[in-house]
């Protein structure tokens, strides 16, 4: 069997594609290589946020080029809708501790915040040095907290996207591209 690039028969029809598997390679070989310099001398734990920032995390790591550490956590607020519960549940929580140590959160797209605060409000009672947050998205139209992201690979619009990670009803995140899932103009 050979591995390569995935050839959907019709990805059209799943929306239109808003960042191409080229876009997204640059952009997080730029954010690996911030984070290599910004953290050098004393590197982080990444904490990735299962399972849409799975995909990701496995090409932010291989652009950064300082010993790094990664754990995980799997939240909860989306079940399988397209908008947040608001209610957010830990699925599983990190296996190792973080006290003293620098923490980088890499998350795959933030909406609202609400999810993003309660990760950050349960992680600083475990005593860390630092957290920083960075995220491949930032969907700032629909922002209800106030966040500081460190590291942002893109801003999209207010649309309900898939692909690299990101799932609708845990389907698609195998496309290497993101695409828009409703049919609608991307500006």
């Amino acid at each position: 069997m050979q591995f390569g690039p995935v050839h959907w028969r019709n990805p059209l029809e799943l929306g239109k594609i808003l960042l191409t598997e080229n876009q997204i390679r640059d952009r997080v070989v730029e954010l690996g290589q911030r984070i290599s310099e910004d953290y050098a001398g004393d590197p982080p734990i990444l904490v990735n946020v299962l399972k849409g920032g799975v995909v990701f995390l496995a090409d932010l790591i291989r652009a950064i080029d300082i010993p790094i550490r990664i754990d995980f956590m799997e939240v909860s607020s989306y079940g399988n809708a397209t908008e947040s519960t608001g209610v957010v549940r830990i699925l599983e929580d990190l296996s190792q501790s973080i006290e003293g140590q620098h923490v980088l959160i890499v998350e795959d797209i933030i909406d609202t915040g609400h999810t993003l605060k309660y990760i950050i409000e349960n992680l600083e009672t475990r005593h860390p040095k630092s957290i920083r947050i960075c995220t491949l998205l930032d969907r700032r139209g629909r922002r209800e907290v106030d966040l500081n992201l460190d590291y942002v690979g893109f801003v999209v619009p207010d649309k309900f996207v898939i692909g690299y990670g990101l799932d609708l009803a845990q389907r698609y995140r195998n496309l290497p591209h993101i695409a828009v899932i409703e049919d609608e103009e991307i500006p």
